[in-house]
Protein backbone atom coordinates (compact mmCIF):
# COMPACT_ATOMS: atom_id res chain seq x y z
CA UNK A 1 0.00 0.00 0.00
CA UNK A 2 2.72 2.04 1.11
CA UNK A 3 4.84 1.29 -1.82
CA UNK A 4 1.89 2.21 -4.38
CA UNK A 5 1.28 5.47 -2.85
CA UNK A 6 5.09 6.58 -3.16
CA UNK A 7 4.84 5.09 -6.98
CA UNK A 8 2.30 7.34 -7.35
CA UNK A 9 3.11 10.45 -5.42
CA UNK A 10 6.57 10.01 -7.51
CA UNK A 11 4.37 9.38 -10.81
CA UNK A 12 2.76 12.49 -9.98
CA UNK A 13 6.19 14.79 -8.95
CA UNK A 14 7.64 14.31 -12.12
CA UNK A 15 4.64 14.60 -14.64
CA UNK A 16 4.18 17.98 -12.40
CA UNK A 17 7.69 18.83 -13.15
CA UNK A 18 7.40 18.05 -16.66
CA UNK A 19 4.37 19.85 -17.15
CA UNK A 20 5.66 22.55 -15.23
CA UNK A 21 9.01 22.64 -17.36
CA UNK A 22 6.87 22.80 -20.21
CA UNK A 23 5.09 26.08 -19.26
CA UNK A 24 8.17 27.91 -18.31
CA UNK A 25 9.38 27.19 -21.85
CA UNK A 26 6.32 28.71 -23.69
CA UNK A 27 6.42 32.24 -25.32
CA UNK A 28 5.50 33.51 -21.91
CA UNK A 29 8.23 32.26 -20.51
CA UNK A 30 10.88 33.86 -23.09
CA UNK A 31 9.05 36.97 -23.24
CA UNK A 32 8.94 37.96 -19.94
CA UNK A 33 12.81 37.65 -19.30
CA UNK A 34 13.24 39.67 -22.29
CA UNK A 35 15.04 37.13 -24.01
CA UNK A 36 12.96 36.98 -27.19
CA UNK A 37 10.36 39.49 -28.59
CA UNK A 38 7.44 38.99 -30.37
CA UNK A 39 5.85 42.23 -30.36
CA UNK A 40 5.45 45.47 -28.74
CA UNK A 41 2.24 46.69 -28.70
CA UNK A 42 2.58 50.50 -28.40
CA UNK A 43 -0.32 53.10 -27.77
CA UNK A 44 1.83 56.33 -27.81
CA UNK A 45 1.59 56.44 -31.84
CA UNK A 46 0.44 53.98 -34.47
CA UNK A 47 4.26 52.28 -35.48
CA UNK A 48 4.67 48.87 -37.53
CA UNK A 49 8.17 47.20 -38.22
CA UNK A 50 8.48 45.34 -41.54
CA UNK A 51 11.22 42.57 -41.77
CA UNK A 52 12.70 40.42 -44.56
CA UNK A 53 14.54 37.58 -44.00
CA UNK A 54 17.62 35.23 -45.87
CA UNK A 55 18.57 38.21 -48.15
CA UNK A 56 20.34 40.07 -49.26
CA UNK A 57 18.66 38.97 -53.14
CA UNK A 58 20.17 40.52 -56.73
CA UNK A 59 16.64 40.86 -57.88
CA UNK A 60 13.99 41.74 -55.38
CA UNK A 61 15.82 42.96 -52.45
CA UNK A 62 16.42 46.47 -54.94
CA UNK A 63 13.06 46.00 -55.79
CA UNK A 64 11.67 46.35 -52.24
CA UNK A 65 13.89 49.31 -51.23
CA UNK A 66 12.60 50.81 -54.04
CA UNK A 67 9.30 50.86 -52.67
CA UNK A 68 10.42 51.54 -49.10
CA UNK A 69 12.26 54.71 -50.14
CA UNK A 70 8.84 55.72 -52.37
CA UNK A 71 6.94 55.67 -48.80
CA UNK A 72 9.90 56.90 -46.27
CA UNK A 73 9.59 53.17 -44.73
CA UNK A 74 12.11 51.86 -42.80
CA UNK A 75 12.64 47.71 -42.54
CA UNK A 76 14.58 45.65 -41.16
CA UNK A 77 16.67 43.36 -42.76
CA UNK A 78 17.61 39.58 -40.88
CA UNK A 79 20.54 38.93 -43.30
CA UNK A 80 22.59 35.62 -43.96
CA UNK A 81 26.17 36.18 -43.95
CA UNK A 82 27.49 34.40 -46.32
CA UNK A 83 24.27 36.16 -49.04
CA UNK A 84 25.93 39.38 -47.53
CA UNK A 85 29.24 37.99 -48.84
CA UNK A 86 28.04 37.39 -52.51
CA UNK A 87 25.64 40.63 -52.46
CA UNK A 88 27.97 43.31 -50.37
CA UNK A 89 26.57 46.24 -52.89
CA UNK A 90 23.47 45.52 -51.63
CA UNK A 91 24.01 44.98 -47.93
CA UNK A 92 25.78 48.75 -47.99
CA UNK A 93 22.53 50.39 -49.75
CA UNK A 94 20.49 48.87 -47.04
CA UNK A 95 22.28 50.49 -44.26
CA UNK A 96 22.99 53.95 -46.37
CA UNK A 97 19.09 54.31 -47.26
CA UNK A 98 18.08 53.81 -43.26
CA UNK A 99 17.43 50.49 -42.84
CA UNK A 100 18.49 48.06 -40.16
CA UNK A 101 20.44 44.35 -40.69
CA UNK A 102 19.82 41.65 -37.98
CA UNK A 103 21.82 38.27 -38.04
CA UNK A 104 20.18 35.69 -39.46
CA UNK A 105 22.98 32.71 -39.32
CA UNK A 106 25.93 32.88 -41.89
CA UNK A 107 24.17 29.74 -43.92
CA UNK A 108 20.74 29.69 -42.96
CA UNK A 109 21.33 27.12 -40.22
CA UNK A 110 18.99 24.32 -39.13
CA UNK A 111 19.57 25.47 -35.43
CA UNK A 112 17.18 22.95 -34.42
CA UNK A 113 19.24 20.37 -32.76
CA UNK A 114 22.55 21.96 -32.51
CA UNK A 115 24.52 23.01 -29.61
CA UNK A 116 25.05 26.17 -27.82
CA UNK A 117 28.60 26.34 -29.70
CA UNK A 118 28.03 25.51 -33.06
CA UNK A 119 24.52 28.30 -33.06
CA UNK A 120 27.30 30.43 -31.53
CA UNK A 121 29.63 30.18 -34.23
CA UNK A 122 27.43 30.61 -37.21
CA UNK A 123 26.07 34.03 -35.36
CA UNK A 124 29.54 34.92 -34.97
CA UNK A 125 30.71 34.20 -38.32
CA UNK A 126 27.68 36.39 -39.73
CA UNK A 127 28.54 39.48 -37.52
CA UNK A 128 32.07 39.49 -38.70
CA UNK A 129 31.06 39.46 -42.31
CA UNK A 130 28.15 41.83 -41.97
CA UNK A 131 30.15 44.43 -39.88
CA UNK A 132 33.55 43.47 -42.44
CA UNK A 133 31.43 44.76 -45.52
CA UNK A 134 29.12 47.54 -44.14
CA UNK A 135 31.07 49.17 -41.00
CA UNK A 136 28.05 47.83 -38.95
CA UNK A 137 27.91 45.92 -35.86
CA UNK A 138 23.96 43.97 -35.35
CA UNK A 139 22.91 43.67 -32.21
CA UNK A 140 19.40 41.83 -33.43
CA UNK A 141 18.78 38.20 -34.11
CA UNK A 142 16.47 36.05 -35.67
CA UNK A 143 16.91 32.55 -35.49
CA UNK A 144 15.73 30.52 -39.01
CA UNK A 145 12.45 29.54 -39.23
CA UNK A 146 12.06 31.15 -36.03
CA UNK A 147 12.97 27.64 -33.64
CA UNK A 148 14.31 29.04 -30.10
CA UNK A 149 15.00 27.03 -27.19
CA UNK A 150 17.52 27.91 -24.29
CA UNK A 151 20.45 27.14 -26.43
CA UNK A 152 19.55 29.26 -29.23
CA UNK A 153 18.91 32.25 -26.42
CA UNK A 154 22.33 31.17 -24.82
CA UNK A 155 23.81 31.61 -28.08
CA UNK A 156 22.83 35.15 -29.25
CA UNK A 157 23.27 36.40 -25.44
CA UNK A 158 26.87 35.19 -26.02
CA UNK A 159 27.39 37.11 -28.94
CA UNK A 160 25.57 40.27 -27.45
CA UNK A 161 22.31 39.90 -29.47
CA UNK A 162 18.45 40.16 -28.53
CA UNK A 163 16.77 37.58 -30.15
CA UNK A 164 13.35 38.68 -32.35
CA UNK A 165 10.90 36.88 -34.18
CA UNK A 166 7.51 38.21 -35.25
CA UNK A 167 4.03 38.98 -34.27
CA UNK A 168 2.08 35.60 -35.57
CA UNK A 169 -0.78 37.05 -36.41
CA UNK A 170 1.50 38.93 -39.06
CA UNK A 171 3.55 35.73 -40.76
CA UNK A 172 2.71 36.66 -44.25
CA UNK A 173 3.98 32.89 -45.73
CA UNK A 174 4.51 34.89 -48.69
CA UNK A 175 7.45 31.91 -49.09
CA UNK A 176 4.99 29.72 -50.18
CA UNK A 177 3.91 31.95 -52.81
CA UNK A 178 -0.01 32.05 -50.98
CA UNK A 179 -1.34 34.73 -53.79
CA UNK A 180 -1.04 38.27 -53.50
CA UNK A 181 -4.69 39.13 -52.15
CA UNK A 182 -3.92 36.63 -48.99
CA UNK A 183 -0.49 38.32 -48.47
CA UNK A 184 -2.35 42.10 -48.83
CA UNK A 185 -4.97 40.70 -46.53
CA UNK A 186 -3.48 38.88 -44.17
CA UNK A 187 -1.03 42.24 -43.25
CA UNK A 188 -4.01 44.83 -43.18
CA UNK A 189 -6.36 42.95 -41.76
CA UNK A 190 -4.28 41.94 -38.08
CA UNK A 191 -2.19 45.39 -38.18
CA UNK A 192 -2.00 46.94 -35.02
CA UNK A 193 0.59 49.06 -33.45
CA UNK A 194 3.40 47.26 -32.35
CA UNK A 195 3.23 44.56 -34.31
CA UNK A 196 6.78 43.18 -36.36
CA UNK A 197 5.77 41.73 -39.80
CA UNK A 198 7.64 38.60 -40.99
CA UNK A 199 8.39 38.72 -45.21
CA UNK A 200 11.12 37.25 -47.40
CA UNK A 201 13.56 38.77 -50.10
CA UNK A 202 14.80 35.48 -51.03
CA UNK A 203 14.36 31.80 -51.17
CA UNK A 204 12.62 31.97 -54.52
CA UNK A 205 10.07 33.29 -56.73
CA UNK A 206 9.32 36.88 -54.13
CA UNK A 207 7.17 38.98 -56.87
CA UNK A 208 4.22 38.38 -54.43
CA UNK A 209 5.62 40.07 -52.04
CA UNK A 210 6.85 42.62 -54.23
CA UNK A 211 3.62 43.10 -55.44
CA UNK A 212 1.92 42.77 -51.99
CA UNK A 213 3.89 45.17 -50.98
CA UNK A 214 2.83 48.25 -53.10
CA UNK A 215 -0.62 47.92 -51.67
CA UNK A 216 0.23 47.37 -48.24
CA UNK A 217 2.43 50.70 -47.90
CA UNK A 218 0.15 53.18 -48.97
CA UNK A 219 -2.39 51.48 -47.34
CA UNK A 220 -1.31 51.28 -43.88
CA UNK A 221 0.53 54.62 -44.26
CA UNK A 222 -2.88 56.34 -45.30
CA UNK A 223 -4.17 54.67 -41.94
CA UNK A 224 -1.67 56.54 -40.06
CA UNK A 225 0.90 54.43 -39.00
CA UNK A 226 4.91 55.17 -39.34
CA UNK A 227 7.02 52.48 -40.75
CA UNK A 228 10.17 51.63 -38.31
CA UNK A 229 13.22 49.53 -37.78
CA UNK A 230 13.29 46.82 -34.74
CA UNK A 231 15.47 49.07 -32.75
CA UNK A 232 13.29 52.05 -32.86
CA UNK A 233 10.21 49.73 -32.07
CA UNK A 234 12.28 47.96 -29.07
CA UNK A 235 12.94 51.60 -27.60
CA UNK A 236 9.01 50.65 -26.09
CA UNK A 237 10.19 47.56 -24.86
CA UNK A 238 9.42 47.75 -20.78
CA UNK A 239 12.98 46.37 -20.19
CA UNK A 240 14.60 48.05 -23.09
CA UNK A 241 17.63 49.34 -20.63
CA UNK A 242 18.50 45.36 -20.71
CA UNK A 243 18.50 44.52 -23.99
CA UNK A 244 21.90 43.79 -26.19
CA UNK A 245 20.82 46.86 -27.77
CA UNK A 246 21.22 48.98 -25.37
CA UNK A 247 25.34 48.51 -26.19
CA UNK A 248 24.79 49.43 -29.42
CA UNK A 249 24.80 53.03 -28.56
CA UNK A 250 28.20 52.60 -26.87
CA UNK A 251 29.98 50.14 -28.56
CA UNK A 252 29.03 50.72 -32.42
CA UNK A 253 31.90 53.03 -33.11
CA UNK A 254 31.38 51.59 -36.82
CA UNK A 255 29.97 53.22 -39.63
CA UNK A 256 28.78 52.82 -42.76
CA UNK A 257 30.97 52.07 -45.49
CA UNK A 258 30.58 54.28 -48.76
Amino acid sequence: MKKGCLLLCALLFFTGASNGQAAKKSRFYYEKKGDIVWEIPTSEEKIIALTFDDGPDPTYTPLILDLLKEYNAKATFFVLGDRVTQYPTIAKREVKEGHELGNHTYSHLEVRGKDTVKIEGEIEKADDKIQQITGIKPYLFRPPTGYYDDKVVKAAKNQQYTVVLWSWHQDTFDWRNPGVDKIVHQVLKNASSGNIVLFHDTGGDRTQTVQALKQILPELKEKGYRFVTISELLKHHPNYESLYLMQKENKNKGTPLK
